[in-house]
């Protein structure tokens, strides 16, 4: 049975710094391409970053370039998201999300909220 477990949300004043993790299981974990998105209320999802599989290279949305840092351990079938000088508008429920040739899968999301 696949799952994606996030964990490390929860409220943050503006300027702080978080850092999600999503463990995976019940599928090879190295061979995805790993993703973490974030819905807003309101808003559509909207894809935050990527980190590859094979070589490890890895993208963001200009909203978070410079802020926010995507890694991933294959050991430990986890990946992170390090997320640095958090602003209001970074609010909103982060999910991770694993694409592959045989699947595509999404956790339940963990939420994040910025706030004084």
């Amino acid at each position: 049975q696949v799952q994606l477990v996030e964990s490390g949300g929860g409220l943050v004043q503006p300027g702080g710094s978080l850092r999600l993790s999503c463990a995976a299981s019940g599928f090879t974990f190295r061979r995805y391409t790993m993703m973490w998105y974030r819905q807003a209320p309101g808003k559509e999802r909207e894809w935050v970053s990527h980190i590859n599989n094979g070589d490890g290279s890895s993208g963001y949305a200009d909203s978070v370039k410079g802020r926010f840092t995507i890694s991933r351990d294959n050991a430990k079938n986890t990946l992170y998201l390090q997320m640095n000088s958090l602003k209001p508008e970074d609010t909103a429920v982060y999910y991770c999300n694993a694409r592959g040739k045989l699947g595509d899968y999404w956790g339940q999301g963990t939420q994040v909220t910025v706030s004084s």
